[in-house]
């Protein structure tokens, strides 16, 4: 197979506070003939995520930043359509972090061969994936999550927090959560049966709602959000609550310093666990995750939703969607 171009989303520029699409910019890239041990890879389905905002400032973190009139990179799904290495044949679907771009080169070391199941390849970029790793991981390694503990979640009608919630109720435990829409909300009461939800876009009194949907107190707190939900949920702790702090998105745009909350002394007097986590640091419980993931959703005891942009021109615009709370469950674009 020839392919003379491919089309990517490169990064024009670092945004100062919310990103717009002129940050971005679609550039048709020549696609050079394969060499022996390569494989040429289509994206069939590309992921955006919250902490690819972080990534477009030019600093020191735990992922190098994005260069600029270069690609971006991301979570993707892809087959395989031209071979000359063995290991990796023509028809094989891989994922990778080689996203916003129609088509790849790669030796295969990058690559990670999906396993053939009968769940839908993009689940691989989302309820078995890095979001449900980050959900599991929070809750069972960092959390530490038992049977009866009162969890909430905020941020919790979202790739990972829908996740979250659906694993802490298997786990038996009380499940609340925030959203920004009746809508949201009612998906989570309606179809993943949490017990309680606010909807801090109209709950003028975020710390009272969030105190009336947790009646018992909050044993466990999965942070997506920051901001003041951290600070109305630490006053409504247990004592020798936990608190794994996954992402903090109201600070994701901020263009200076955000107050930390007024209340941290509470983390002494509750004594309270409060710990910030990469899911990268606990790939090794990946197969463990699988493992039990799978099974529950062989069971019918897990459900999940997809937001879908078509198109790799939508990229951008998925991406920008998620700090308007455009999506319930995974944001995804579907390149092919």
């Amino acid at each position: 197979m020839f392919i003379e171009k491919s089309c990517e989303i490169h990064l024009a520029r670092r945004p100062e506070g919310l990103p717009d699409r002129d940050c971005f910019k679609l550039v048709n890239q020549p696609v050079a003939e394969l060499k022996e041990g390569e494989v040429l890879v289509k994206n069939l389905w590309m992921s955006v995520d919250p902490y690819m905002r972080g990534r477009m400032i030019d600093r020191k973190s735990y992922v190098p930043p994005f260069s600029i009139n270069a690609p971006l990179e991301g979570g993707a799904i892809g087959e395989v359509v031209e071979s000359r290495n063995p290991s990796l044949p023509e028809g094989t679907k891989v994922s990778s972090m080689m996203g916003w771009r129609e088509f790849f080169i790669s030796e295969g070391q990058d690559l990670q061969p999906l396993p053939k199941t009968s769940v839908d390849d993009q689940a691989y970029l989302g309820i078995l994936g890095m979001p449900g790793m980050t959900a599991w991981a929070g809750l069972m390694q960092i959390a530490e999550l038992k049977k009866g503990d009162r969890v909430f979640v905020s941020a919790a009608s979202g790739a990972v927090g829908s996740t979250v919630c659906q694993i802490a109720k298997l786990k038996g435990c009380y499940v609340a959560g925030s959203v920004g829409t009746d809508e949201k909300a009612r998906y989570l009461q309606e179809v993943l049966k949490v017990d309680a939800v606010v909807n801090y876009k109209t709950d003028s009194d975020l710390q009272s709602a969030i105190a009336k949907a947790c009646p018992e107190g909050i044993d466990v707190y999965f942070e997506n959000v920051g901001g003041k939900h951290l600070e109305a949920v630490l006053n409504i702790m247990n004592d020798h609550g936990r608190i794994a702090v996954c992402g903090m998105i109201d600070q994701y745009n901020a263009t200076s310093p955000i107050p930390g909350p007024a209340n941290l002394s509470q983390l002494i007097v509750k004594k309270l666990k409060m710990q910030g986590f990469i899911v990268s640091d606990h790939w090794e419980h990946y197969p463990d995750f699988v493992q039990q993931m799978s099974q529950w959703i062989q069971e019918g005891k897990v459900s999940w939703k997809e937001t879908v942009f078509e198109g790799i021109e939508q990229a951008p615009d998925a991406f920008l969607g998620l700090f308007s709370g455009v999506n319930t469950g995974k944001m995804l674009v579907k390149l092919s």
